[in-house]
Parts: structure tokens; sequence; C-alpha cells
């Protein structure tokens, strides 16, 4: 039996979707069962808490020969990560309390440093706080998900521009979520000691101006990038929901890849290469777009 936190999101259901392809059990744990009952139909056993609900995640992970761990993703976090650190904490005791076999991890490129990372500091946490646990522990560090590209899918269709606020013509590591949640599957069912660091990217980098031109080629339209200037981010981030006060992570975040401070380790690290490419992924969202509701 293989526990999986996040099982409703992207990476925790492409985790849970490969383990059941291998013939696996699967237990997931949900806030709400009636939103995941597909996965009841797939012979999922759903265990219905909180992610800082220490006697939930305990019975969950007991008896588990793996679990795959991720915490909430907080894209406007309070000060100081409160929300996160209150989330570790809880699933670190109920680890130690209930010992299972091993633990694989989503984490980050970048998840190394201690500071500068922006939202990414909350993978940082869950590094630092659980690298420590006294059975087998391994850390995914994936690139910069092709999966954030669904945001720029209407503005390609609709007028024929995305918006950059990476560099347009500097290439870093991507990687496609398909890709992360094999990766995650393929190691809950290897065995290790110790704790290991695996870090993700895609076939090959890619750049904004990429995806601009892989979204012109895929719409048959020409589709330009626009870059946003660092001074208008704060007040387009608030214009599209975030606090005053709640701006500074995501900045900080976007100012780290763009400066080459959010990069893979190396040293020390197993390296891994994804299947999926820009296009690939990029026509994939514009066809989930383009279906019917």
């Amino acid at each position: 039996m293989f526990t999986i936190i996040g099982i409703t999101g992207r990476v925790g259901g492409l985790t849970a979707g490969a383990l059941l392809a291998a013939g696996k059990k699967v237990r997931g744990i949900v806030r709400d069962k009636a939103r995941a009952a597909h996965w009841a139909k797939q012979g999922v056993e759903l265990l219905q808490g909180n992610p800082d609900d220490i006697a939930v995640l305990t019975g969950a992970f007991r008896g588990s020969e793996g679990v795959f761990v991720m915490v909430p993703p907080y894209f406007a976090p309070a000060p100081g990560y409160p929300e996160t650190k209150s989330v570790v904490a809880s699933i670190r005791a109920a680890l130690v309390a209930a010992k299972p076999k091993k633990v694989v991890c989503l984490s980050s490129v970048g998840a190394q440093h201690p500071h500068g990372l922006g939202l990414i500091t909350q993978s940082h946490i869950l590094e630092q706080e659980l690298r420590t646990l006294p059975f087998a522990t391994a850390f995914i560090r994936p690139a910069w998900f092709l999966e954030n590209y669904q945001w720029d899918v209407q503005p390609a269709q609709e007028r024929g521009e995305i918006d950059m606020f990476l560099n347009p013509d500097r290439s870093i590591p991507m990687v496609a979520t398909q890709d992360i949640g094999e990766l995650a599957a393929k190691t809950l069912q290897q065995e290790w000691n110790g704790s290991r660091i695996l870090e993700l990217e895609g076939p090959e980098k890619y750049s904004p101006a990429a995806a601009a031109a892989a979204f012109s080629r895929l719409l048959g339209r020409p589709v330009t990038g626009r870059p946003i200037p660092r001074s208008e981010w704060h007040r387009l981030f608030v214009q599209s929901g975030t606090a005053e006060d709640r701006t500074a992570p995501r900045i900080e975040m976007l100012d780290g890849f763009n400066s080459g401070w959010i990069d893979f380790e190396g040293d020390g690290a197993e390296r891994f290469k994804g299947k999926a490419t820009l296009e690939e992924v990029i026509k994939s969202l514009i066809a989930k777009n383009s279906a019917p509701a």
C-alpha cells in the first residue's frame, strides 16, 4: 500500500495513477471524499482529513510501504510561511509515529538555498524538516513546471500575445508534471537507505520566447511575447487578486529564476530527464482549454 498526499492535485494524481497502472494499492488523503469519487471507483482507499491533522495522517501512513508527501501550494503566504511550517510539522509528527518504510517528497529546483527563493522557500522548509527522518527519504526537485503555461493559453488564443515575467530569451530547465508523477511512482517502488536528492528536468531547456513560438505553430497564428517590466509586477499581482502585502514571495521567486540563483544543486544529486516536450505540453493545454465544458 502506498499513501498519497495531494491525490486530487496534478502531481499527486499522476503519481497515484502511475502506481495503479503498476498494479499497486493506493491510499489517498482528501479533504472531501465526494470530490475524489473517481479515485474510489479505481480502487483507491480514501481517508478524509486536512493536511495538518496529525491523527488522520498517522493512520494513513501506518502500514504504508511508501508515502508521497507534498504541501499545499500557498501562492500568497503570510510572512514567515506559517501555513507551510504548520503543515510540515504535522506531517513530520505523523511520519515519526507511523514509521513507513520510505518517503518521497515533492520539492523544487533551488530548494537547497536557505534564502532568495520566494515561494520556493516552502520546499526548503519541507526538506529541512524531513531530511532527518530515521528512514529512507527522497526529495524530487523538479524544474519550472511546463504546465505553468496554462495561464497563457487564453491570451494567446484571444490576443495573440503572452505575458513574460521571465527573461524572454533565457532558457531554463522546465519539466512536465507527467514526468514528475512517473518519477515519484518509480522512486516509491525502489529500495534505498538514507536521504536522496533527485533533480528532474525536461528533454531540453526552454525560454519564454520558445513558448511563444510554440503557441504560434500550434494555433496557426502569430503569437508574440510581451515582457512585463519588474516595476509593474506588484501592481499586476494585486490586480489579479493577491493582497498588497503578499506579492513579495512571488516577486523574489521570479528574481531568483531570472538571475540564475534558482537552479539545480548538482553535486551529490541524482539527475533525471523527462520525456515530454514544451510543444507537447502546450498542445495538451490548448486542447483542454478548447474542450466543451
